[in-house]
Formats: structure tokens, sequence, C-alpha cells
């Protein structure tokens, strides 16, 4: 490294091709000279230089001597300071068929067992939130309104999305190979992406009872009827199961060769169209297109919505009045800024500021902890519910108590 200096040259050479020798590969593993790959490349950083490494490495899990199958690993540093990889094996066939590698929360060794205490304490109690909110709408005839059966479907739905994750998650939190079939990589996403935009969906479908029931109040139960809401719920369904079968499909008909290893913890879109081995740039165009159509296009309904309501109540002439119209879409409002908050920011911000490692952490936030907080928004700022869960409580005692 003493003679690093020297590669920056002139402003006529700003890009370096390194070849690095690798005589210690029968002594150091894949991950550890990696990471030696990665902190020669930040010192080069240093240097404003954009430099490519080109060497050998043994393949993980394959052995480690010279004589056995090898990858190249080039380490891209580009001039941002932004680090790439790209890996391929020239020995075998480029083509994956079989596995995915999900690095997810690898680089955290010592943290393995906490974060699976984590997890699963959190993902217990989102079971359990919305459960008790399923059971508390099904078992209280006042709780069987329009705005009680959208959150009867957002509380399943959660407890879908949450689960087409967080389980395989917890479990590659205690084992060492951290691998998903790419049969099983297409059924998660196949699940999450599907719950997502359903999600979307049924999120404004909510913002529309919430228009009619404030700004419409006098014909709220001709307009928001059974059949209605049922048709809007069959609806969001159907857009999230459409767009997303054959979005999913196409991902999975692209081939994938190289590397195995996706660098996030479940099999979301991104990463693991960067497996491919072919031009995605379509893909991502029409990825693009379809979160624009069909999420953002929701969004603007409940922004809409919202628009109409602040305005008619704004208009109302009694305090009280006001705080009760606001009382009543709160909740909702909440849980669109967290779901969309966290979503939009996930897929629409650059690349430039995008790290495998904050991609994880935005993740956990619509895939972990969003599901976890709407239970607890709307059970604790709802006093209908609250009042239901009283009763149900009261009841369940003095049923106990007369059978004994």
């Amino acid at each position: 490294m003493e003679r690093l200096p020297r590669l920056k040259t002139s402003d006529h050479y700003p890009f370096q091709l390194l070849h690095v020798g690798t005589n210690d590969t029968a002594k150091n593993d894949f991950e550890q000279i990696t990471a030696d790959y990665v902190a020669l490349g930040r010192r080069i950083k240093e240097f404003e230089a954009q430099v490519v490494f080109s060497s050998i490495l043994p393949v993980e899990g394959k052995g480690l001597g010279r004589d056995r199958p090898i990858v190249e690993v080039n380490v891209e540093v580009n001039i941002e300071g932004e680090m790439t990889y790209s890996e391929r094996e020239p020995d075998e066939n480029q083509t994956i068929s079989e596995v995915f590698i999900l690095v997810g929360f690898s680089y955290l060794t010592r943290l393995q067992i906490l974060l699976f205490l984590v997890f699963l304490v959190i993902y217990l109690v989102t079971l359990v939130g919305n459960l008790l909110i399923i059971l508390l709408i099904k078992l209280n005839p006042s709780l069987h309104t329009p705005m009680y059966f959208f959150l009867l479907n957002l509380s399943f739905l959660e407890i879908c999305y949450t689960s087409s994750v967080v389980p395989q998650l917890l479990a590659h939190l205690l084992v060492e190979q951290k691998t998903l079939s790419i049969a099983g990589c297409a059924a998660q996403m196949y699940i999450f992406t599907i719950m997502g935009l359903t999600e979307c969906c049924l999120l404004a479908a909510m913002a529309y009872d919430r228009y009619i029931a404030i700004c419409n109040p006098l014909h709220y139960r001709t307009i928001m009827s059974g059949q209605v809401c049922a048709q809007l719920v069959g609806a969001s369904w159907t857009i999230g199961i459409l767009v997303e079968v054959a979005q999913t499909t196409w991902i999975f008909s692209l081939p994938f060769c190289g590397s195995n290893r996706i660098h996030h913890f479940f099999c979301d879109i991104p990463p693991v169209i960067k497996r491919a081995c072919t031009d995605t740039s379509k893909n991502q165009i029409v990825v693009l297109a379809l979160s624009v159509l069909f999420i953002m296009s929701p969004f603007l309904l409940i922004i809409l919505s919202y628009i109409c309501i602040i305005s008619t109540i704004l208009k109302l002439p009694s305090v009280e009045g006001r705080r009760k119209a606001f009382s009543t879409c709160s909740s909702h409002l909440m849980v669109v800024t967290l779901f969309y908050g966290t979503a939009l920011f996930t897929y629409l911000r650059p690349k430039s500021i995008s790290t495998p490692e904050g991609d994880q952490l935005i993740s956990l936030m619509y895939t972990v902890v969003t599901p976890v907080l709407n239970p607890i928004i709307y059970t604790l700022r709802n006093k209908e519910v609250k009042g239901a869960f009283r009763k149900t409580i009261g009841k369940s005692i003095s049923s106990h108590n007369q059978r004994n």
C-alpha cells in the first residue's frame, strides 16, 4: 500500500486496472480475501481514482487450494466512492439453476441471536395484534361497518405480508448456510409483491371510505353499501394478483448467472434483478412504470381524498366537530404515511445513495416494523375498537364465572 500514491499519475488517466496476486488463497477464505480488497479499495478511493481490481479467489464452500475452482472478482471503485462487485466462475457453468445465498445480516455475526429474538418478538406481536383486530371485528356487531370491513382485510393482508418474509429471516439467523431455492425465492416474491400492491389499493379504498363519510355523510350508507365494499376489496386483490404475477413471472424467466449471492435478507425485486446475466434495462423500466401506475396512482387518490377531507373539516363551525372528524381518519393517515413513506424511499431513491446495508435497514421498516405498528395504531387511537375489546373481555369473564 505504500506505493499507492503512484496510482494518481495525471488527470489524463482517471482509470486504473490492477491485477492483484493471490498466493495466500490456500490460507484465507473467500470472505477474508474479499474484505482485504474492500479495505484496499477504500484506501485507493482517497486518491480519487476509478479502479478495477482483477484477481482470483477461492469459491466459497468448494475448497481453497490454488488448483481448485476459483472465481474472478472485480471490485470497482467509481469516482463517487461507490463499490460494486461482479463475480463469475470461469471453470464452471455460468447459469444459476438451484439456489440463491441470501447474505442478509451475515456481517453482524455476533448479533445473530439477538436479532433473532428481537424479530421473533416483533413477529409474534404482529400476529397477535392483527388476529385480535380480526376477532374483535368478527365478534362485535357494532364494528360491522365499511371502515372496519376494510380494516379486517388490512389486518389479514399484514399477516400474510410479514409472514412471507419474517419466518425465513428468522431461520437464516440461526443457520450458517443461508440458502433459498430459486423456486422458493420466486414463491416469496409472488406473495410479498401481491400483498404489497393489494395493500396499496386497499389503503386507497379506505381513503375513499373516509372521504364519503366526512364529505358526503348523508349518503354514506347508500354509497358504501356492502356490495360496493366487497367490490373495492375484490378489485384490490385482482389488481395485486394480476400485476404482480405477471411481473414476477417475467423476472424469473430471466437467466441468472455469475454469483448466486443476494445482498439482502429476502428476495426483493431490485437485488434479484441484479443477478440476471442479460440486459435488464427494459425490466427496470417496466418495474418503474408499474410502480408509477399501480403504486403511485393509489397514493395520488389518497392525497386527493385527504385534500377534500381536510377542506371539508376546516369548514365545520365547531372545534369539537373538527376534532371528531379528524379522529376518524387519523389512524388511517398514520398507516399510509408509514407504509408509503418507507416504500417510496426504498424504490424511488437515487442509486447513488443506495448501499446494501442501508437497503436492508429500510426494508425492515416496511416488512417488520410497519405491520406491528398498524394494529397498535388502530387499537390505541380508536375508541370503538377499545370499547369492543373491553366488551369482549367482559363477556368472556362473565361467561367464565357463570360456568364456575
